[in-house]
């Protein structure tokens, strides 16, 4: 099937195009620069109408903290996007992506794809894919060589490196090789939308690790 024949994986990557569109950059141009190539890309993607995949759903531990994520972004920018996503939820492979996962992160984390090389939806460019976190969580640092990474908060807060802490319909944008550290607040998960932008061979071929400590 085509993306163009699914209306609720339409208006999941739509949503998608929109936060990417109405966010600023900050005066960045670097994340400027960003913003209008994830649009590029996305705008590519409707216009090839490429296929989709759905596989048997797969969940994890920390789905059972999704429907309270979803909800918390009522209110926010980021409010449709969630509500999206909610639509497409019985269709999606929740994954840890990491061989060795620290004991503690099993019941707290996990991420699911909507587009890349893996699919469901077809790109070979671009991935785009949600993260979710359960309270009181850290998510240890790593880095994505080749890859350029943004993160919106769609609800929830987190902090990354120390440095601050981004509310729901905030940015965070990793350039390639930058090594970053998660944390969520005690009480309440934590839902971030992301993408990756890199050639295709650094996409298809990208191995999750955790950096040594």
């Amino acid at each position: 099937m085509r993306l163009s024949t699914q209306p609720d994986w339409q208006y999941l990557v739509r949503d998608f195009y929109e936060l990417y569109q109405t966010g600023s950059a900050g005066g960045s141009s670097k994340i400027r620069s960003h913003l209008a190539e994830v649009r590029r890309l996305l705008g590519k993607v409707f216009e090839d109408d490429p296929t989709i995949v759905e596989e048997e759903a797969v969940a994890l531990p920390v789905c059972d903290h999704l429907s309270r994520a979803l909800s918390n972004a009522t209110g926010h920018r980021t409010a449709k996007l969630a509500r999206s996503l909610d639509a497409v939820r019985d269709h999606l492979r929740w994954q840890y992506g990491y061989e060795k996962v620290p004991k503690g992160l099993t019941q707290k984390y996990g991420f699911t794809e909507i587009m890349g090389p893996r699919g469901p939806i077809f790109s070979d460019r671009i991935i785009l894919g949600f993260v979710l976190f359960g309270p009181k969580t850290t998510y240890p640092a790593h880095s994505h060589k080749g890859i350029t990474e943004s993160y919106y908060c769609v609800s929830g807060n987190v902090s990354e490196n120390d440095v601050g802490v981004y509310a729901p319909g905030s940015l965070i944008f990793n350039q390639a090789g930058h090594s970053h550290r998660i944390t969520t607040p005690d009480r309440e998960p934590s839902l971030l939308a992301w993408a990756w932008v890199g050639t295709a061979e650094t996409l298809v071929n990208n191995k999750m690790t955790f950096a040594k400590t």
